[in-house]
């Protein structure tokens, strides 16, 4: 069973200030069976304390070799909120953590730093402060392999176990094990490539000739030159030639084939003319104001994408046409297509596909290389458009590079969902949404094929694609443990509030689910398969690490305890699901706080939550990262306020057609859901419909502004947290995905800005923000504050917080926003507050003019 500390009953306190007549009545309620006393503070600053009182979760799970250990990375509560997770280590069978110093952590790294696995599982390699340690598994001792100034990275063994092949600067190499010699298998040098000599024509031509005609000294320097280049060139013999790049082009990812004889090779060149935003850092230790340089806007110029077959013995490289036709014209925006079938040095690329430039404009959003099968015959590789609206699964023949389409999705809005990207490995075994079955030669992928994102199978010649999962549920992660028997998958299959482990058959057969119980299970098998190391977490506890056998139904033991014994005194309550009907007839579900649970009077106003990034997911019967969200919203009931925190349109953990449902209006089904919520407020839970407030971050900020100017009937007051105001100020991947372009597609952004409708600001508003954000920059507030100084508007504020970055860090900084959040909802919504005050007569008291 899943052990976790008892919680004690507490008091409810109103500002910190202890109310005992509550208290007993939740005492009844709650914990009836032993009134107990509590020791923490239900206030706003102490809430805000955080990973001072609930800690850092364990993270960087690994077993050592042998089974023997577990280690992680961790943080308990009770220190300072500065405070770095600590490696720690403990016994596989239980016992106390015991945290490593950090001379420790250094001197045993070699045996939780991951690394590739030899083909017989009884060595593992891995890189350590940029250098190659061989480490054996039977009784751990670990043989430095390399010991350079320049990092060597990505160590892999040979299919036969041989040698290792692994990074250094842009280029591959291969470590014999048997006689240590070291081979390059690629030579990329950046260019382009040196021009041929030419002779010179003119003036300077005539001169030139007439100085070797002349002087004797310089015929036989240009004889000597023309000697040693042609010595080089019988040195270099049996050296694979070099490979120029293209101009100010970059070598993004390397993989050796298992035999070594042919290298993958990403390569990617920054655009070139595209702008950087600045972010001033306004209190640095020299005193003065320091630009830090951050990204691009959307719609600037991107990166230039192309993935090719380098070939190990004669260094001639093969490029993978993987690009769509029909997209090449959008590849560089504002070009046009024979702007784009240029390469990078400005020149056309010639016809072929092995020609410099490939016979197609690298046109690409994302390019990933998906692994090579086990005789290094075949690789595959998933490329995305430069619109991100599709996607193409190829295998590809390592010899001639002949590409094998195997599946494609389409999406009128944008592809993506869960489990999206591209495989990594670990000793643990290979992780990631697409790779190679062992032992089958069948590839693996996931798909929102049919609306869900699920797992399939095919064969590489692109025959044979069975769907190995299916249903109105999601898979979320898959892996293949080292014994490489069966697939461990993540799923909500059981609830989309929930995340199980199931261990299933290559064939999709005999799935079954690992650990019973509710919340978000994350999972590491030992070495031999036989245990199994589980992170888990529920609504109001954080994440902590158990261990169990290796099978269906396994008792969990828990391993750590993060949070303070203060902390768990509080009885922290796992907010019931609900769902309403939307205006368009969907079913949004929502986690819900009442005001009742905490031994509170309802005060009728109401409160809602939004939460940050779009596509995240926070109903769930999991720990939340908006964990001081879901304290305050504690506070909030305390106080006698109804909170609702929603999984509207766009969240994660729903499906496709829920992801999508922003596309080219944000601030459309994501917002309606938000005054759908405070109408089930209203007739479900008793909330005055004049005292509704909202608030979120990012965002939850944005949709914030967008309620508080375009719904002021609903929505009386609103505090928005580093919010986007315009879009086509925010980033390129996660923007065009979902408006397109904003030289595309103006009307798009003008309705999914709020600062396009800031005139319809009634209500009262308060906008924070970071002023070093390097994700939504702090100009994105000060634009918009000028946008309502310039209309007019009272009743509203800004508040700024000089050191912080776009997630808060320091308590004081945390503890003065949400003050301000909560003073802003008690004058304005709170108790006390007339109907007529609600609706605007409070006057100038939070004029930000």
């Amino acid at each position: 069973m899943i052990v976790f500390h008892r919680a004690i009953a507490p008091a409810i306190v109103c500002l910190g200030v202890a109310s005992a007549s509550s208290a007993a009545q939740q005492t009844a309620e709650i914990e009836p069976e032993a009134a107990r006393s509590f020791t923490f503070e239900l206030s706003i600053r102490n809430i805000m304390r955080g990973t001072e009182h609930v800690g850092q979760a364990p993270q960087s799970v690994a077993w050592s070799d042998d089974g023997e250990w577990i280690f992680f990375e961790w943080r308990p509560g009770g220190g300072v909120w500065s405070d770095e997770r600590k490696w720690h280590r403990v016994r596989a069978d239980g016992g106390e953590p015991e945290e490593l110093s950090d001379e420790a952590a250094d001197s045993l790294r070699f045996m939780f730093s991951g690394g590739d696995l030899s083909p017989d599982r009884s060595w593992r390699v891995t890189s350590v402060r940029g250098d190659l340690y061989l480490v054996d598994r039977g009784n751990g001792t670990p043989l430095r392999l390399t010991r350079t100034v320049e990092a060597e990275t990505q160590p892999r063994f040979s299919g036969d176990g041989t040698r290792v092949f692994y990074r250094r600067g842009a280029n591959l190499y291969s470590l014999s094990l048997e006689d240590s010699s070291v081979r390059q298998l690629t030579d990329f040098r950046d260019g382009p490539e040196p021009d041929e000599e030419e002779d010179a024509e003119g003036q300077r031509g005539f001169l030139e000739d007439q100085q070797e005609g002349l002087f004797e000294n310089i015929r036989l320097k240009k004889q000597r030159e023309e000697e040693s280049e042609a010595r080089e060139e019988r040195l270099e013999g049996d050296r694979a030639k070099p490979f120029y790049l293209n101009r100010r082009e970059r070598v993004a990812g390397l993989s050796a084939s298992p035999d070594g004889s042919h290298v993958t090779a990403i390569l990617a060149t920054p655009p070139e003319e595209s702008r950087q935003t600045l972010v001033p850092d306004w209190v640095t230790a020299s005193g003065y104001t320091e630009d830090l340089t951050v990204r691009t806007k959307v719609g600037d110029e991107q990166s230039l994408l192309r993935v090719g077959v380098a070939d190990a013995e004669t260094g001639e490289v093969t490029f993978l046409d993987v690009v769509d036709p029909a997209d090449a014209s959008s590849c560089r925006p504002g070009s046009t297509p024979a702007d784009t079938a240029r390469d990078a040095t400005g020149a056309a690329p010639p016809s072929g596909p092995t020609g410099r430039g490939g016979a197609k404009p690298p046109c690409l959003a994302q390019v990933t290389f998906g692994g090579w099968n086990e005789a290094g015959t075949q690789g595959i590789v998933f490329a995305v458009d430069f619109d991100y609206k599709a996607w193409r699964l190829f295998s590809f023949a390592a010899a001639t590079g002949e590409l094998t389409h195997l599946d494609a999705l389409e999406d009128e809005a944008w592809v993506g969902g869960p489990c999206f990207l591209g495989p990594r490995a670990g000793a643990g075994g290979i992780t990631g949404c697409m790779g190679w079955i062992p032992e089958q030669d069948r590839v693996f992928y996931v798909s929102e094929e049919t609306g869900w994102a699920h797992l399939y199978a095919i064969d590489p010649d692109g025959s044979d694609k069975r769907p190995l999962t299916s249903g109105a549920w999601e898979v979320h992660s898959v892996l293949i443990p080292e014994e490489h028997s069966h697939f461990l998958i993540q799923t909500g299959e059981v609830s989309p509030f929930d995340r199980h482990l199931y261990r299933m058959a290559f064939d999709g057969s005999d799935r079954e689910r690992l650990f019973e119980g509710d919340g978000r299970f994350e999972g590491w098998p030992s070495p031999d398969g036989d245990r199994m190391a589980v992170l888990h977490s529920q609504a109001n506890r954080p994440p902590e690490l158990l261990v169990a056998d290796n099978r269906a139904g396994a008792e969990l033991d828990q391993l750590t305890v993060s949070p303070t014994a203060e902390w768990l005194t509080y009885p922290w309550i796992q907010p019931e699901i609900v769902r309403f009907t939307a205006a368009d007839g969907d079913s949004v579900p929502a986690r819900i706080y009442r005001p009742d649970q905490f031994g509170a009077a309802p005060n009728g106003a109401g409160v809602i939550f939004v939460h940050g990034a779009g596509y995240t997911q926070n109903v769930h019967n999991g720990w939340s990262n908006y964990y001081r969200e879901f304290m305050f919203h504690h506070f909030l009931a305390s106080q006698g306020y109804a909170v609702l925190d929603i999984d509207y349109r766009g969240s994660a953990g729903h499906g496709r057609d829920w992801r999508t449902a922003t596309y080219r209006w944000m601030g459309g089904k994501d917002l309606s859901d938000q005054v759908d919520g405070a109408r089930f407020l209203v007739e479900e839970e008793g909330v005055d419909p004049a005292r509704i407030g909202i608030y979120g971050g990012s965002y939850g900020g944005f949709i914030t502004l967008m309620a508080l100017f375009t719904e002021p009937d609903v929505f009386e007051a609103g505090a928005a947290l580093r919010s986007v105001t315009d879009w086509a100020h925010y980033n390129h991947w996660y923007t065009a995905r979902i408006l397109n372009q904003p030289q595309d597609d103006v009307e798009a952004y003008e309705k999914s800005s709020p600062i396009y409708f800031a005139e319809g600001l009634e209500g009262h508003l308060l906008m924070a923000h970071g002023m070093v954000d390097t994700n939504v920059h702090y100009s994105d507030v000060v634009r918009l504050a000028q946008r309502l100084i310039e209309l007019g508007k009272e009743d509203w504020e800004m508040a700024v917080y000089p050191v912080e970055n776009h997630g808060f860090r320091e308590p004081s900084s945390w503890t003065d926003e949400y003050r301000r959040i909560f003073e802003l909802f008690d004058e304005t919504i709170g108790p006390g507050v007339s109907v007529e005050q609600s609706q605007g007569s409070a006057g100038g008291s939070r004029d930000g003019s």
